[in-house]
């Protein structure tokens, strides 16, 4: 009997869309209130996940889902480097 090894899923906050941890980056907020991406998934502290996408990170920036979902703001430096992420990830991609 071959087992399945699970994937684990989660939910990316700006599109509602279910993805592996591996599509998503996670941004973290820990405990002192500092906010900062997490390419790891390993930091301590409350955690929301959001797709590498432009649009959807500006959707996130628009609409404050990341400050709703932390319970904290975010700062513009943080949107940019999720742009940049994006940016790389895509060339990445294409390669």
């Amino acid at each position: 009997m071959v087992t399945r090894k699970k994937v684990p899923l989660r939910k990316c906050v700006a599109s509602g869309e279910m993805k592996t941890k591996k599509e998503l980056v996670r941004i973290v907020r820990s405990k002192e209130g500092e906010v900062s991406i997490d390419p790891t998934g390993k930091k301590a502290g409350r955690g929301a996940y959001i797709s590498l996408d432009k649009d959807l990170i500006s959707l996130a920036k628009k609409k404050n889902i990341l400050a709703n979902q932390l319970k904290v703001s975010i700062p513009d430096e943080l949107y940019d480097e999720l742009i940049q992420l994006a940016d790389k990830e895509n060339i990445a991609g294409n390669e």
